[in-house]
């Protein structure tokens, strides 16, 4: 085993944002599976990651019962679950400590949100020696905002600024950052093994 599957914070706490309704990838739970079979079946480590804010009220807060895996995602026995308190995966868990003792060398990210929680866990996995692969369409993110957006508003309101950045612009804009520099950057269908197959051109004229 050299090799580790982090599905980071696929939670209900995200689901219960307004924001839900704009997120890229409605069906990761389905993208997040089909690596965990690939994971288990090739013997790699699946670790499942969430993310708490204690206290804040918020739906991060696990006293309101959301800080739990979305519905249909299952870990199995002896595959860890860490809570983080940080935007990455590392700095408030034993993750990097975990890792080492199995002896693995190589993370593969995926979960919510893209330029944040993922973006960020893969930039300090590289930092701490790990070799990255990041698997975009098994990440999802919303629209952002522009930095002077007043605080508040809709999504509606959001989506109707002109300021705010696509949901695939941010995507794009976080494989750029990753890409050669502390990632590879994978689809879920590379990685499982699942391309089809190119279909030959027709002979003759």
């Amino acid at each position: 085993m050299s090799r580790a599957f982090l599905v980071i914070d696929v939670q209900e706490s995200f689901r219960r944002r307004p924001s839900w309704r704009t997120i890229s990838n409605p069906g990761i739970v389905d993208q997040v599976n089909r690596l965990v079979d690939t994971a288990r079946s090739g013997g790699d480590l699946v670790v499942w990651v969430l993310h708490a804010e204690p206290g804040s009220g918020t739906v991060f807060d696990p006293a309101t019962g959301y800080v739990r895996l979305i519905d249909g995602l299952v870990p199995r026995g002896g595959e860890p679950t860490i809570t983080k308190t940080s935007h990455n995966a590392f700095t408030t868990t034993n993750l990097q400590q975990l890792l080492t003792a199995r002896g693995i060398r190589e993370v593969v990210i995926s979960g919510i949100r893209t330029e944040q929680c993922c973006e960020t866990t893969a930039r300090v996995a590289s930092d701490l020696g790990f070799d990255v692969t990041f698997v975009t369409d098994a990440t999802a993110t919303n629209p952002i905002e522009h930095r002077d957006a007043p605080a508040g508003r809709t999504v509606e309101e959001i989506l109707a600024d002109p300021r705010t950045l696509p949901a695939d612009e941010v995507i794009a804009r976080t494989e750029y950052a990753l890409a050669g520099r502390f990632a590879t950057i994978c689809t879920v269908a590379e990685l499982t093994g699942t391309r089809a197959e190119p279909v030959a051109a027709p002979m003759g004229g």
